[in-house]
């Protein structure tokens, strides 16, 4: 199997722990990722501000690259950077008028009408792989380490884009127990880490962070996994529990060499866990 990819700009500085412990699982999945070409930014939030065309730019033209190489599905692991492509491939798939302005803004490139489709790297392990193929493929189950799955804001809002219904966590939980794991369901698992309030309000955005940590440790978990940088960004900071990126426990399960899981940019507890379980080879 060989996909198309969209990494991302986090991906390749401070969250390259996602981008390529994620990459890696693959190639022990047997599936040859291909990065698109000349990639940029997503746009990283989504403008709700609906005559704001300006900002669909960004988002569209990854699209389009990907359409360029012929690719029918393009993936990507970011939430924020889902959330944001999947809304501009649904805005270019249903409103014609705001369609036409974008593709006549954008002459020197292609006509994009919303061919791609858009999928989350947890859509295609369960879709496109299969949870009884990666059980296949582990190599050291994370058997007794108990996960929180924490979703946040963007992989199930809008409903339209969601990755699956809002409540249902099954794509992260499925994951989970294909390595071995045990899931730990908890109350907050949507809630917002307080994203970009860190910049301007960081006491804000600490104290909601805490909370997720808080209701992860009621719950019983003794780790948290997320796939979003900024949510992992913001867990980190709390003394809480170690805050993972799924792909990094993904990889360790698959025997991805722990350098492509890049540690030194988690937490040291996330490492000293992993240590402890011994699930890390020598």
């Amino acid at each position: 199997m060989k996909i198309s990819y969209y990494p991302g700009c986090t991906l390749k500085t401070k969250a390259k722990n996602l981008d390529m412990a994620a990459v890696a699982s693959l190639e022990k999945l047997g599936v040859e990722v291909e990065e698109i070409d000349r990639w940029n930014c997503c746009g990283a939030v989504y403008s709700l501000t609906d005559d704001d065309l300006i900002h669909m730019v960004g988002p569209v033209r990854n699209l389009i690259r990907a359409k360029e190489q012929g690719a029918k599905k393009l993936v990507t692991l970011c939430s924020m950077c889902y959330n944001t492509l999947a809304r501009a491939n649904a805005l270019m798939r249903t409103n014609e008028v705001k369609r036409d302005t974008i593709n006549r803004f954008m002459d020197e490139e292609i006509d994009y009408f919303g061919e791609v489709e858009v999928v989350h790297y947890l859509t295609l392990l369960k879709d496109e792989i299969g949870w009884d193929a990666v059980k296949e493929k582990v190599v050291t189950p994370l058997e007794g380490l108990r996960v929180a799955p924490y979703y946040g804001c963007t992989l199930q809002r809008p409903a339209s884009v969601g990755i699956e219904p809002h409540g249902s966590y099954e794509l992260m939980t499925g994951m989970l127990e294909a390595i071995g794991a045990e899931a730990k369901q908890f109350t907050a698992a949507d809630k917002c880490c307080g994203s970009y309030q860190v910049l301007t309000a960081q006491g804000g955005a600490d104290r909601t962070s805490g909370v997720i940590m808080d209701s992860a440790k009621e719950a019983g978990a003794e780790a948290i996994a997320t796939s979003c940088p900024l949510c992992e960004y913001n867990l980190r900071k709390q003394d809480g529990l170690p805050a993972y990126y799924f792909s990094q426990l993904l990889a360790v399960a698959l025997g991805v060499e722990k350098d492509l899981c890049h540690f030194e940019l988690s937490a040291p507890a996330a490492l000293e866990l992993l240590e402890i379980k011994k699930y890390l080879a020598a």
